[in-house]
């Protein structure tokens, strides 16, 4: 469920509320996520509710994050 390109909303800590995609798989219980407005940080997976949406993407660079959330029209509300 909580794959690469996943648009979640995040539950816990001071970025609460917002959206962010997921990057990388770290390892079971941890996920690297960013967006704007939110930090590119390591984040536990019960601090995430998933959304339906996954966006395609190659690489995790911040370019790459960016014209991927473009493309699929994705309002992040900072």
């Amino acid at each position: 469920m909580l794959d690469v390109g996943r648009v979640c909303v995040k539950l816990a800590g001071r970025e609460v509320g917002r959206k962010c995609v997921i990057l990388e798989r770290v390892d079971k219980n941890f996920v690297l996520v960013a967006a704007p407005g939110v930090r590119r940080r390591r984040c536990n997976v019960r601090h995430l509710e998933p959304t339906d949406l996954v966006l395609e993407f190659q690489g995790t660079g911040e370019e790459a994050v960016k014209a991927a959330l473009e493309k699929a029209k994705v309002s992040f509300g900072d």
